[in-house]
């Protein structure tokens, strides 16, 4: 999608292939046709920084494992300076990972369950928000190389890379099966999705299999959506009312990002009460 000055032109080709060629199963969403354009680009592309092999290294790579180098080490420094009068840090950890924890066991009901699947929820809770707030930080996208006359960013937003949410999606849904299975056992967990107790047995639980494959994409593709439109209007704001339009539109996108975060973590918790609640047909 390309924006010009005068004029708005979108062309973009789906299915550059699933996973085939040289740059090694990357999903490419659209490619954004332009050569001799003027004006604002963006790309739906994730931008390919360099290579490990035959392995491309992305921005949006580059900028997941400095949100992981970051959470480690701020990680570290909370559990190093830990203190009886907690500091302003400590407190603010201290409230996230015991009111997520309260939540999650008035959700799941029962303690076994909120010890077990705590830890992966308050994660991907986590995860999110720093990947969306860093990808906000004014620079990320600005800085790189040149490539043909085109910048090459360093860094960009880890969400506006469908293969970042996916990936995050595959973590949640094999989660929720892996839970579903060890929660009432594997025959009662398939039970909800076959069954041939009637024909209406049957066409519920294939609904249920439907739906429960649905997740996938409808987890990647929320969270990718949001946050790609989200940086989408900021560099149009940016590029069109440089000193007014970007500030409202930034904090915004401080609390979309927040709420991506919370909903993808919340709809996660959800359906892993569903997961383990015993078949009804």
């Amino acid at each position: 999608m390309l924006l010009y000055r005068r004029k708005q032109r979108v062309s973009a080709s789906y299915g550059h292939k699933f996973l085939g060629r040289r740059d090694m199963n990357f999903i490419h969403t659209a490619h954004a046709a332009t050569e001799k354009s003027e004006g604002l680009s963006v790309h739906l592309d994730p931008y390919i920084v360099g290579h490990i092999g035959s392995v491309p290294i992305t921005a949006t790579l580059i900028t997941v494992w400095l949100v992981m180098l970051l959470l480690v080490a701020l990680t570290f420094l909370i559990r190093k300076n830990l203190s009886l009068v907690p500091n302003k840090l400590q407190s603010v950890a201290e409230m996230v990972v015991g009111g997520g924890y309260d939540y999650v066991l008035d959700v799941l009901g029962e303690k076994k369950y909120a010890d077990k699947y705590f830890p992966i929820i308050l994660t991907i809770f986590i995860f999110i928000l720093s990947i969306n707030w860093i990808g906000l930080i004014p620079g990320v996208g600005a800085f790189g190389s040149y490539h043909d006359g085109h910048l090459i960013p360093w860094l960009y937003p880890g969400a506006t890379d469908l293969n970042i949410t996916i990936g995050f999606t595959l973590v949640a849904f094999f989660t929720i099966e892996i839970a579903g299975v060890l929660g009432i056992g594997f025959w009662k967990y398939a039970g909800k999705f076959i069954s041939f107790k009637s024909p209406m047995a049957f066409l519920l639980g294939l609904m249920e299999l439907i739906s429960e494959l649905a997740r996938l994409i409808a987890f990647s593709f929320r969270l990718f959506g949001n946050i790609f439109a989200g940086k989408t209007l900021l560099l149009v704001g940016i590029f069109f009312v440089p000193y007014l339009l970007p500030v409202p539109i930034y904090a915004y996108e401080l609390f979309v990002g927040l709420i991506q975060a919370v909903v993808f973590a919340i709809l996660t918790l959800f359906f892993l009460k569903l997961a383990l609640e015993e078949p009804h047909h």
